[in-house]
């Protein structure tokens, strides 16, 4: 059996960049440590646009160009990156069919044995592809690790982490 760590977003501008915030940056070296001591397999998702971004439904709702392909702020943090030992699974969008067909592969290879998430944002797309992943593998346990995520807003933080406890994932390590 395997357990599984997505990193969800740890990307300069979601950190410190266009939509940084100061929870975003505390949670940098706790997410450092949680991939460094994890003992399975670990995937990176990167949220990824194009330069027509403020074209795009989200660019029309958020208009702040973020993550645009091949910029500063579209890269996985420095100290992350280096941990990061398969290629990142770009999203266009908040929630990556590609992650959970990637998830559904890997269980028919090796039983996973749980799912944990953390990562940027809680409230945007750490909860849609936990709520993916539990779509498309739901008798796999699906974690969260709250002290390893942060919010647009320290609320909305805690509005996803109590959406995602009645969709029966797991939510650990509360702050």
């Amino acid at each position: 059996m395997q357990k599984i760590l997505v990193v969800v977003d740890m990307q300069n501008d979601f950190i410190d960049g266009a939509l940084g915030t100061k929870e975003a940056v505390a949670i940098v070296p706790r997410v450092e440590e949680k991939i460094r001591n994890f003992p399975g397999r670990v995937i990176f998702t990167r949220d990824t646009h194009e330069q027509n971004y403020m074209d795009t439904q989200e660019g029309k709702r958020l208009p702040v160009p973020h993550c645009i392909r091949g910029t500063e702020g579209w890269q996985i943090r420095p100290e992350l990156a280096v941990l990061c030992k398969e290629a990142p699974v770009d999203k266009p969008t908040f929630g990556s069919v590609e992650l959970g067909e990637l998830l559904r592969q890997a269980n028919e290879e090796e039983a996973i044995e749980s799912i944990t998430f953390v990562g940027l944002c809680t409230d945007i797309c750490v909860i849609s592809n936990a709520l993916l992943a539990k779509a498309y593998l739901p008798e796999i346990p699906i974690v969260v690790d709250a002290s390893c995520c942060a919010g647009v807003t320290p609320e909305s933080h805690e509005t996803a982490l109590s959406a995602m406890k009645v969709c029966q994932i797991t939510v650990e390590n509360e702050w």
